[in-house]
């Protein structure tokens, strides 16, 4: 037997973590090893990677996850996207672009609390405990990849320009100085102090008390409009699921104001049609999984935040079997895949991160969470090692789109954590980050696996494409030539880029056979994705 040189299966009948950086996923198995849940795995892989991946990682970010919750039997979704702050001066907003890094892009911090709340509702561990790697790796430091060097560096000069922003966020990352080198050594001081601060009094450590201050004192210094009310009423929120059916499994993933319903809305369209027949990666799978992908964000961009009653009828058969129909006519799909006006796509301001547990009891966690761009706006509070987000980039600015922000409004994000089930049982945790991206890629590996019965991790490694405005499709070199060529006669507008590049996502899932309860992860190379079984 010959070997692939692709990374290995990794599968445990007791437990699996999957996210985005090797010492993450180990601090989730650590929790998992020592007694605790996924509940309690997730939230110490997510703020470990505030530390090992600060750059779209932090406590200040904001994110979403979907649950199923074992001793409940059912799943729920929580959501930490905090409203559009207060005092947003959304009327001095003439572009996206106006939000792309200072303190006006900030919105209001929610993973913090969302963390706590997933440990506080159904985890068994401390605080102390869960935050325990990130303190330690925090203080002790952590010798950075290739990756991690290439977003350090590639962050300096995008940051660098804004004054106001620069010394502050070099003094924290680089230490004073211009960039970073492969294996050096990361410490962060500040950021393990902050944690303790959070052990010692919770959340409200950062919703009313002294990091929350730090915060809004600090960015009103240099601009800022976000408020201590805004973190005071910012509050994590249980949610029930949406679903839609595909191959048999109910796919579940977070309601309105998330923009999820794009990912369920294409999968309703592709159960229409028999993909497995098809070649894979072939021409007609490919052209099919891309024009639904198209059609389902026209939808969304058209009726963005839509009530019960109006998701109800986009998700409706009627409502599907026209999107079917469009699909099957063989005319070029042409149309928006962002926002409502033409934007300016650039991949390099997409910088999230899904990770996914399943433990020995039955739990699942898969959670999306991001700072929105590389070093989100661009601002690190001094003394705490804090970097703000700039999701309000994510918002739209201009009032004919669906999703427009309005102070104290619900913000509309593009993340779209799963959990799928089939009779009632857990079989599949799937998230990936990729901004609008998100629900394009999502659903390829979707297929990839349902569909074609890949394993998770060869799911994950699978070539995959980009959608952009117009008829543009970026897809990776990997992809044959003859779908290459077939894409671009049916009307696709096709760039080939590298072989294995983040602009199609960093995918981490956890496929799960309810039968024997084995359990195999799936994490990607596009990124440091690691999986640990336990």
């Amino acid at each position: 037997m010959s070997m692939t040189g692709k990374r290995p299966m990794i599968g445990s009948v007791h437990g699996v973590v999957a996210s985005a950086h090797p010492l993450a996923t180990e601090a989730g198995a650590a929790m998992l090893r020592s007694g605790g849940n996924a509940f309690d795995a997730v939230a110490a892989v997510a703020s470990t990677l505030n530390v090992v991946e600060p750059f779209m990682s932090g406590l200040a970010g904001m994110g979403m996850a979907t649950c199923y919750i074992a001793k409940e039997k059912r799943i729920r979704c929580l959501s930490f996207v905090p409203p559009v702050p207060s005092r947003l001066p959304i009327e001095r907003l003439k572009d996206r672009e106006d939000l792309a890094r200072g303190p006006l892009a900030c919105g209001t911090p929610g993973n913090l609390a969302g963390w706590c709340e997933l440990v506080k509702s159904h985890g068994r561990k401390s605080l102390a405990e869960v935050f325990a790697p990130a303190i330690a790796i925090a203080r002790d430091g952590f010798p950075l990849t290739a990756f991690g060097t290439y977003c350090f560096n590639s962050s300096s000069p995008e940051i660098k320009p804004h004054e106001d922003l620069f010394a502050g966020w070099q003094k924290n990352y680089l230490g004073g100085g211009d960039e970073v080198s492969q294996g050096q050594v990361i410490k962060q001081a500040d950021l393990a102090r902050t944690y303790e601060g959070i052990v010692a009094e919770g959340p409200g450590y950062l919703h009313g008390g002294k990091l929350g201050q730090a915060i809004v004192k600090h960015l009103a210094s240099i601009g800022g409009t976000l408020t201590e009310k805004d973190l005071q009423t910012a509050q994590p929120e249980w949610l029930d699921p949406i679903a839609v059916s595909y191959r048999g499994l109910q796919v579940h993933s977070v309601p309105p104001p998330a923009e999820s319903f794009q990912y369920l809305l294409t999968l309703a369209i592709l159960d229409g049609f028999d993909l497995k027949k098809m070649e894979r990666n072939g021409i007609d799978h490919v052209d099919t999984v891309f024009r639904a992908i198209r059609l389902a964000a026209g939808v969304r961009i058209a009726r963005n935040r839509p009530s019960p009653e109006a998701l109800k009828e986009i998700l409706s058969s009627a409502e599907v079997e026209k999107l079917r129909a469009r699909v099957k006519d063989g005319k070029p799909v042409e149309g928006l895949t962002e926002q409502w006006l033409p934007t300016r796509p650039d991949p390099n301001k997409e910088h999230t991160t899904s990770f996914s547990v399943a433990d020995a009891e039955g739990n699942v966690v898969c959670l999306t969470q991001s700072l929105g761009a590389k070093f989100g706006c661009g601002v690190v509070v001094p003394g705490t090692g804090v970097c703000l987000n700039n999701f309000l980039y994510w918002g739209e600015v201009h009032p004919q789109g669906a999703a427009y922000m309005k102070p104290g409004s619900a913000l509309a994000l593009c993340l779209a954590p799963s959990v799928s089930t089939r009779d009632g049982k857990p079989v599949l945790a799937l998230g990936t980050p990729g901004s609008y991206g998100i629900s394009q890629t999502q659903t390829q590996v979707m297929v990839q696996h349902t569909d074609f019965g890949l394993l998770m991790q060869d799911a994950v490694e699978e070539p995959r494409g980009r959608l952009w405005d117009g008829r543009k499709v970026q897809v990776e070199s990997r992809m044959p030539a003859a779908t290459m060529e077939g894409l671009r006669k049916r009307g696709h507008e096709v760039e080939v880029i590298d072989a294995w590049t983040w602009v199609v996502g960093g995918m981490h899932g956890i496929s799960i056979d309810p039968k024997t309860n084995a359990k195999i992860g799936g994490c990607d190379p596009r990124r440091d994705g690691y999986c640990i079984g336990t």
